[in-house]
């Protein structure tokens, strides 16, 4: 990476469970960001038949959608509710609603919000903890 390289704006979180995938979103996503989430949830897919998710953000500003395909969005949805047992967002917008509206209504995909002060109840809720990086 090129020091005047853009940082990515989602972050992958390293967790105490292996079937679990978490990432952290700061600041401004571009579209290039979103494709790059679908491709790492498309490798947690291959090793993972269901996942929990953790979506922080905590530090999110914007997001911009349109220069993501709307085959993409759809492969995107397609697989998460193939794969995805329990999504917990934390801080940031609620996006449960939108989330809830993203799968088929018969999708069995549990999804929870929670408030920036109260992450230490998603981890559990997810029964997983963060692995800080040793830098």
């Amino acid at each position: 990476m090129h020091p005047l390289d853009p940082v990515p704006a989602i972050r992958h979180i390293q967790t105490s469970r292996d079937n679990v995938f978490a990432v952290d979103i700061v600041g401004e996503v571009t579209s290039a960001d979103v494709e790059n989430l679908y491709g790492l949830l498309e490798g947690a897919y291959e090793l993972h038949d269901q996942l929990d998710i953790l979506v922080r953000a905590t530090q999110f500003e914007s997001i911009d959608w349109s220069g993501v395909s709307e085959a993409t969005m759809r492969e995107g949805r397609e697989h998460a509710e193939a794969h995805v047992r329990r999504c917990a967002t934390v801080g940031g917008p609620d996006w449960t609603r939108q989330l809830n509206g993203f799968f088929a209504p018969s999708t069995p995909v549990e999804i929870r919000y929670f408030a920036a002060e109260d992450e230490a109840e998603a981890w559990a809720w997810i029964d997983a903890r963060e692995i800080p990086e040793d830098i």
